[in-house]
């Protein structure tokens, strides 16, 4: 018999409708910064830095070279509608080509294979990218959610969702050789991360 989650939520700060306006007025006058809303909740996030869009580009290519028929696509809005009503804009939505030909700002996830997100230098990186997304994308399920985090210098690979949350999770360092599952069926080589990341630049100082 099925358990259902009586945890308490909070109730949502704003509409959808209300934060879709808010995010295009953010958009027109704040420089630098993105909102999302997520689990009810208002985020702000900083808009990526330079080696954020190095990783996002090597992925990108690496998606084209080893599955041609899926497109990494950058920016695209996802409703995220299961449990309470939010819009997140991952990093990177994994999908079959020509997918969200039709979709709008935010689009329905159904399809999606795989959502991506890259850690920044928030202060609420830890609640937003390791713990709210990863529910959020599993209650949507969403097969796979990838998390490359730059503070601990590893990939962590979310899969299989079940009863809004995923039931498998397994993290490497940065320099190993990830397998992403089907239905993404990608095997990355993360040895550029290592070169790149944080650590390696103090030590090159």
């Amino acid at each position: 018999m099925a358990v259902l989650d009586e945890r308490p939520r909070p109730h949502p700060q704003m509409l959808p409708e209300q934060f879709e306006a808010l995010a295009a007025a953010a958009a027109r006058e704040a420089d630098g910064l993105r909102l999302e809303f997520i689990g009810g909740r208002l985020w702000v996030k900083a808009v990526p830095d330079g080696l954020h869009r190095t990783i996002i580009m090597w992925l990108i290519r690496q998606c084209l070279q080893q599955a041609p028929a899926l497109d990494l696509h950058t920016g695209q809005g996802l409703r995220i509608e299961t449990y309470r009503k939010g819009r997140a804009r991952p990093d990177g939505a994994l999908a079959p080509t020509a997918h969200f030909v039709r979709a709008g700002e935010w689009a329905d996830p159904a399809g999606v294979l795989m959502t991506v997100e890259i850690t920044s230098h928030d202060h609420d990186t830890n609640q937003r990218d390791r713990v709210e997304k990863p529910r959020a994308f599993a209650e949507s399920g969403i097969p796979v959610y990838l998390l490359i985090d730059r503070e601990a210098d590893e990939v962590t690979v979310y899969s299989e969702p079940a009863d809004g949350s995923y039931q498998e999770r397994h993290s490497a360092a940065f320099g190993k050789t990830v397998a992403l599952p089907d239905p993404v069926g990608i095997t990355l080589d993360t040895e550029p991360l290592k070169s790149w990341s944080a650590t390696a630049q103090d030590a090159s100082a």
